[in-house]
């Protein structure tokens, strides 16, 4: 290794020698081998831009995941939805700390029409959870959905929603609000608690807006 590493070969080295404990400590989500791998799949790409000729734009890179929509795209011309299933989530680490919100809408046999991720900076989960559900209402109802099921696994959401439980949290109020006036824009709603494990991929979308800062 040089006195004087290139940004590509220090990540390399990072990479391959330190221990990484901060870094590993600070985003939970990851874990050794997966921190490793991101490291060198930077080392790469700056090694490539490097090797480019002077004055050429940098080619596009493939992304490892699909690219999640950003939070509200324009409805694509003749794409329309009567009925939707939107699955939310939001994430925050250190609750408050760096957050997340993400939703997945879906046809009612199950297949996806969009995955949507919105970072959120420093927030709350309770905050996250509710910007996951407008993320994914105001998206629903820009797609012509006159019908939705509503699925998340934030219990304290869903029964405020439902009028069971009361918002105490000033913070909450206006996301609740917001929540009311969207989803009584919709001729049929149901609101449903799920467990986590059934709520993964918009967990997904969740930590990706973290992770990708979206």
């Amino acid at each position: 290794m040089s006195l004087s590493p290139a940004p590509a070969e220090l990540l390399r080295f990072l990479a391959e020698h330190e221990s990484l404990e901060a870094t590993l400590s600070a985003f939970p989500s990851l874990d050794r081998a997966a921190l490793r791998e991101r490291l060198l799949q930077a080392a790469a790409q700056l090694e490539a831009q490097t090797a480019q000729a002077p004055g050429r734009p940098p080619e596009p890179k493939p992304s490892p995941r699909p690219a999640a929509a950003s939070p509200l795209p324009p409805a694509t011309p003749g794409q329309s939805h009567e009925r939707l299933r939107v699955h939310s989530d939001g994430a925050a680490r250190g609750n408050p700390g760096p957050a997340g919100a993400g939703a997945v809408l879906s046809t009612p046999d199950g297949a996806v029409v969009e995955r949507l991720g919105k970072f959120l900076g420093a927030q709350t989960n309770n905050v996250a959870e509710y910007t996951a559900l407008l993320l994914g209402l105001a998206r629903a109802k820009a797609l012509g959905a006159r019908e939705v099921e509503v699925f998340a696994d934030s219990e304290l959401m869903i029964r405020q929603l439902e009028g069971r439980y009361q918002v105490k949290a000033p913070g909450l109020k206006p996301l609740y609000e917001q929540a009311r006036a969207l989803l009584r824009g919709f001729s049929k709603v149901t609101l449903q608690h799920i467990p986590r494990a059934q709520n993964a991929d918009a967990d997904e979308m969740s930590n990706r807006a973290i992770d990708e800062r979206m």
